[in-house]
């Protein structure tokens, strides 16, 4: 605990990209929730453009309660 799990668009990430991510993302919450580094999980899933809207701003439309941050491009009228 805890386990962040990143949805994105599909991309290629250099070795050098995703240590700089562990490290941020590790450093974050480790920070914030008082733990070490060996409790802490990440993972990446690419979601193609077509399934978004259905996987995962639905996901971020039905739980408003659970966002720390809600994406500006939802804010757009």
């Amino acid at each position: 605990m805890p386990h962040i799990h990143i949805r994105h668009y599909p991309r290629d990430f250099t070795a050098e990209q995703l240590r700089e991510i562990d490290e941020a993302v590790t450093a974050a919450v480790t920070r914030t929730f008082a733990l070490g580094e060996d409790a802490v999980s990440i993972s990446l899933e690419p979601v193609t453009p077509e399934d978004w809207q259905a996987q995962v701003l639905a996901e971020i439309a039905a739980r408003p309660d659970q966002q720390v941050r809600r994406p500006g491009y939802m804010n757009e009228s």
